[in-house]
């Protein structure tokens, strides 16, 4: 089961994956659905990033990954698309595992916003707003499948 609608992703703990050209933000759910920034990992080589992944998908004992995908405003996919699955197809000659993808649209913006209501200063948003943007991304992913099932 490579790439799944979220509704088909199975029941538990979910890892969620802010994608960026320079780093990947990584949230992670628990199966009653409280979403948590993990980390941010800054990225090297595809194989020492998706190892890390991997650890963290296991230290959390997850059952699925939800993979940010940045749509366009008007809805097309450009390249920064293509690059988000290409990431999920490479995750898959790893290991198989589920994969979904969600719209991340204004995702980091939608955290950003959250880090500074939160009265965080810019320095400290900087650290870890990829972080927050994946779990922006998995509370969407969650709601959306809540709302389709």
């Amino acid at each position: 089961m490579p790439f799944a609608d979220l509704t088909a992703l199975p029941d538990g703990p979910l890892l969620a994956l802010d994608p960026g050209s320079k780093t990947i933000g990584i949230a992670v759910s628990t199966s009653s659905g409280v979403v948590t920034p993990v980390e941010t990992i800054a990225r090297t080589k595809f194989t020492a990033d998706a190892q890390r992944v991997f650890t963290l998908y296991d230290e959390f004992g997850c059952v699925g990954l939800v993979i940010g995908l940045p749509v366009n405003m008007d809805g097309s996919l450009g390249p920064r698309a293509q690059s988000a699955r290409s990431l999920g197809t490479n995750l898959l000659r790893i290991r198989d595992i589920p994969i979904a993808y969600e719209d991340e649209r204004l995702s980091t913006e939608e955290a950003e916003d959250r880090l500074i209501a939160a009265g965080m200063r810019r320095e400290q948003r900087e650290q870890v707003i990829d972080a927050h943007a994946a779990a922006v991304i998995l509370e969407s992913a969650l709601r959306n499948r809540a709302a389709k099932s």
